[in-house]
């Protein structure tokens, strides 16, 4: 029996569900080849996936379709024909012929797309399904059948029947079977949610116990072995886990790290998960662990030093994976420069293993900042000068050395009109305490009374 055929061979008079035998006849140079459901429908779960560049949510669509959600995506490509068009040249590129519409449900897009015109583009459902035959619903042979010998052609003679005789007559057809529950969704008058699951990691290990347990502590070692072994066979590494329970209660419970570089040594990754597993809430306890790999990159093998170390970079990206699983994965940062005059707007936290990480500090400027800068209380002030002596968190300081001033104007892009100049200076205190203070603005700038002084670094 046909169970696929292309354009070309539809048009030489093949048809899904005739004899083999007989479309050959009918065309000799039919090219046959054996069915595989199994592997067509995994095939069409990827393309599931892949179709996901153009919305959120996707899933097959029997076996020769896919349904996609582009809500609020068009605008992205160009508008709706525009991404109609892209989605149709992707498909081409991947050697696939695809008919495609746009529409408010899911039904109105499946009867658009397949008895429709190219790249339909629908926004009132029941204008565009009325001159579309009703196997344009979704509905078996048998009832097809039965429609036609009713006189019910097209969708637009369907919905001009009044619907207590329908109801009548289809008050006992499944659901996915009757024409009343078909028209409904496809005018939108009916719910027909889209289920749209996520894909099954690449790598993964499970352990089914025969059991319920409280701790998965004991089973983590072994998964994380055999989840090492799947990505050392294919040279990959990962970035993220996620340790998944299943409860008796129906419940799950997942816990996950993720890594500053991929990695797939065991001993490492379990040390992740120290403290973290006694914030699962085992419930009755579960019966079933999971340990998969979310986000994977290729990892080559490193080969070690002759003096047997590790490679550059690894202890470093193993302390911050170690850090970032005790407090955050927010309270591990990398100061990057930025380009600015303003001493706190001059470097921005990025990423623990930046690869432009910010420039040595300048020598005259002070390792620590505080963020704010705090006010001081001048007691005494040289003219032109740092002060004398002021008052910081309640200690009396007296100037015995200085540098400066520096001056940095507000920057006019950034700052808010009125902002007033900062001269910088570097002082020491009779004990050898060396702070970075400014002065905030000028006696006579026309930008506010008297200028205010600030501690704004502490040098080493």
């Amino acid at each position: 029996m046909i169970h696929a055929a292309n354009r070309a061979a539809e048009q030489a008079g093949a048809r899904i569900g005739a004899r083999a035998v007989d479309c050959r006849a009918i065309c000799p140079a039919l090219r046959i080849e054996p069915a595989e459901p199994d592997r067509d429908a995994a095939r069409l779960a990827r393309l599931a996936f892949w179709a996901r560049r153009w919305g959120p949510y996707s899933t097959p669509d029997g076996d020769d379709g896919i349904v996609l959600d582009t809500t609020g995506a068009a605008h992205l490509f160009g508008g709706e024909a525009a991404m109609l068009a892209q989605i149709q040249a992707g498909f081409a590129r991947a050697g696939l012929t695809a008919g495609l519409a746009l529409a408010p449900t899911r039904g109105a897009a499946w009867a658009l797309a397949r008895l429709g015109p190219e790249r339909a583009i629908c926004t009132d459902p029941l204008p565009a399904l009325a001159p579309l035959p009703v196997a344009g619903l979704r509905l078996s042979d048998e009832t097809l059948l039965l429609l036609r010998r009713l006189g019910l052609r097209t969708i637009g003679d369907l919905a001009a029947i009044p619907r207590l005789s329908l109801m009548r007559r289809f008050a006992r057809a499944l659901p996915q079977d009757n024409p009343l529950v078909r028209l409904d969704q496809a005018l939108g008058r009916a719910a027909e949610p889209l289920d749209a699951p996520e894909p099954e990691p690449e790598y993964s290990a499970e352990a089914r116990l025969a059991e319920p347990v409280m701790d998965p502590s004991d089973w983590l070692p072994g998964l994380l072995e055999a989840l090492c072994a799947q990505m050392a066979a294919a040279d990959r590494g990962c970035r993220r886990l996620c340790l998944s329970v299943f409860r008796v209660d129906g419940e799950r419970r997942d816990i996950r790290v993720a890594m500053a570089a991929p990695t797939r040594d065991p001993g490492h990754l379990l040390r992740l998960f120290d403290g973290r597993l006694e914030r699962l809430d085992p419930g009755y306890g579960f019966d079933l662990i999971r340990l998969a790999a979310e986000a994977v990159e290729p990892l080559a093998q490193a080969q070690p030093g002759l003096d047997g170390a590790a490679p550059q970079g690894l202890a470093l990206a193993r302390l911050v994976d170690r850090l970032a699983a005790r407090f955050g994965t927010a309270a591990i940062s990398r100061p990057l420069p930025r380009e600015s005059h303003v001493p706190e707007r001059a470097e921005t936290p990025g990423p623990p293993l930046a690869a432009d990480p910010a420039p040595p500090a300048r020598p005259d400027r002070p390792i620590r900042l505080l963020n704010p800068p705090e006010e001081i209380r001048v007691l005494y002030v040289i003219p032109e000068g740092p002060p004398a002596q002021f008052v910081w968190r309640r200690q009396t300081l007296r100037v015995a050395r200085h540098a400066g001033p520096e001056r940095i104007a507000p920057e006019w892009w950034h700052d808010r009109p009125g902002t007033r100049l900062r001269d910088y200076f570097r002082i020491e205190d009779d004990s050898g305490l060396r702070l970075w203070i400014y002065r905030e603005g000028l006696v006579h700038d026309g930008r506010g009374g008297t200028p205010r002084w600030y501690l704004h670094g502490i040098f080493a």
